[in-house]
């Protein structure tokens, strides 16, 4: 018979370091009274004894005691050495998060060996999210036969890797990438049925995303402009296009001219760009099936002051079930000609009836005469108008009184850079926005609230006593 093991170790790990009672043994009281320290929880352990525990345990328990102790979670961080075999992931894990530290940019990225996943583990995960390494999968190691979420941020991998990656993984329904510079060309194949959502951001030498996944639905979209094709793909109803790198202009011309061709059943629509150049076109193809449109014009050069703002009544036209329309416009200072002063008298359309739109919002109204002449055309044509909300403090206010649910505002500091601020803040407004907003609540006044139905609800919002620091001049 083997004897049993001596106090504070265990057959199969070894010593370890005793458990504490927390009431605390006979024994125990005896040394507290001699001036002992009592040990009431995990935290109260020294650090080095902490890490000493940590590297006795399997990579499962450790992540589980780190999860429960403050002090173990510090230990955890320290962690010298991740051992990803079978005998420390387990058997049955279905989700790992992996991400490595921060490489500078004269060094390598570190090579995330790839055949370590293949020990079994890749029967039962679901979720693989992998970020700053090169990741480079190796043909012929076998199939993900349960990976439903796949996310790689901050990745070197190549075209052909990815690939040949996606070939394997039959069951994927979420694909996201970011920050991955060495794709050019995306290529999703017609097996991977079950893709819902396409998510690919900054990805900043992506040339071409040609996919032949049937049944994706939302598409979200950051970076520079590229060739999209969805090829006979009729799912995608939900996109979100957002390209806030200087220089690149006019992707809300792109979404009138060229999204209809990869979207077409499109229902929801968000776009957002840093610089619109040229006013948008009428055309005769029509967005059918969309509900909820959202542009945002973000940056100081967003808007040319050539731009119309009364040509995205094209979008209004191609949209006969539209019923939500937000306009988001944000720059430090309203360059195109005023309504106010000298302007000639506001042009016209020709009647239209849009029927079905509901709620109408633009965020950073100004006193721009095309922008009141757009304002004028929704409230004489859309027919089942309910609600009119016009925010003359460009987003200033807190998320309590905004406007608008924007997850992330934005503001120019006195330096000019555009900065995110936080949703309990008040954004600081410069001068030339203060002043134009008692333009833009002038030209609410003598413009737009006449013509303004009953049934409608209009709602002006303003700056909040903190921001606006300038006379009334139309009190």
């Amino acid at each position: 018979m083997q004897d049993p093991p001596p106090t504070g170790e265990t057959p199969d790990s070894g010593p370890i370091a005793p458990m504490c009672n927390p009431k605390g043994s006979p024994s125990q009281q005896d040394d507290d009274s001699r001036g002992g320290e009592v040990i009431r929880s995990l935290d109260d352990l020294p650090e080095d004894i902490c890490r000493r525990i940590h590297t006795r345990m399997s990579l499962q328990n450790a992540a589980r005691l780190a999860c429960a102790s403050h002090t173990f979670r510090r230990s955890w961080r320290c962690y010298p050495n991740l051992d990803l075999r079978q005998r420390t992931l387990g058997a049955g894990i279905e989700e790992l998060t992996l991400y490595l530290p921060a490489t500078p940019e004269d060094e390598a990225y570190y090579s995330f060996p790839y055949s370590l996943l293949f020990n079994g583990s890749e029967n039962s995960i679901r979720y693989l999210d992998i970020g700053i390494c090169a990741f480079r999968p190796t043909a012929g190691l076998g199939r993900w036969r349960s990976l439903a979420i796949l996310s790689l941020s901050n990745v070197l991998i190549a075209d052909d890797e990815l690939e040949g990656l996606l070939y394997n993984c039959a069951a994927l329904e979420h694909l996201g990438l970011l920050n991955c510079p060495e794709i050019v060309c995306l290529k999703i194949p017609c097996l991977l049925r079950r893709l819902r959502v396409l998510r690919v951001s900054l990805c900043r030498n992506l040339q071409v995303i040609d996919s032949n996944a049937p049944n994706i639905s939302i598409f979200h979209f950051s970076g520079s402009l590229v060739s999209i094709s969805f090829g006979s793909a009729l799912q995608v109803k939900n996109v979100h296009m957002e390209c806030l790198e200087f220089g690149q202009s006019n992707i809300v011309l792109h979404a009138r001219t060229k999204l209809l061709s990869y979207a077409p059943n499109v229902e929801t629509l968000v776009i957002s760009s840093p610089n619109e150049m040229t006013s948008t076109p009428t055309l005769s193809r029509k967005f059918l099936h969309l509900k909820y449109l959202h542009i945002s014009l973000i940056g100081n050069e967003a808007i040319s002051p050539d731009y119309d703002y009364l040509s995205l009544v094209s979008f209004l036209e191609a949209s006969p079930r539209l019923e939500t329309f937000i306009l988001e416009i944000r720059q430090p200072c309203m360059e195109h000609e005023s309504v106010l002063w000298n302007a000639p008298q506001l042009r016209r359309l020709p009647q239209q009836c849009h029927t079905s739109l509901k709620s109408v919002t633009i965020v950073g109204f100004s006193s721009a005469k095309s922008l009141v002449e757009l304002t004028c055309h929704i409230v004489e044509n859309a027919t089942s108008l309910e609600r009119l909300t016009l925010d003359t403090s460009h987003g200033c206010q807190s998320s309590g009184g905004c406007s608008v649910n924007i997850p992330q505002r934005r503001y120019y500091t006195e330096s000019g850079a555009l900065e995110a601020a936080s949703p309990y803040m008040c954004i600081p407004m410069g001068e030339d926005i203060i002043m134009e907003t008692v333009k833009a609540r002038l030209a609410i006044r003598v413009h737009v609230t006449g013509k303004v139905p009953s049934r409608v609800m209009l709602e002006v919002v303003e700056p909040c006593s903190w921001c606006f620091g300038v006379e009334d001049v139309d009190a």
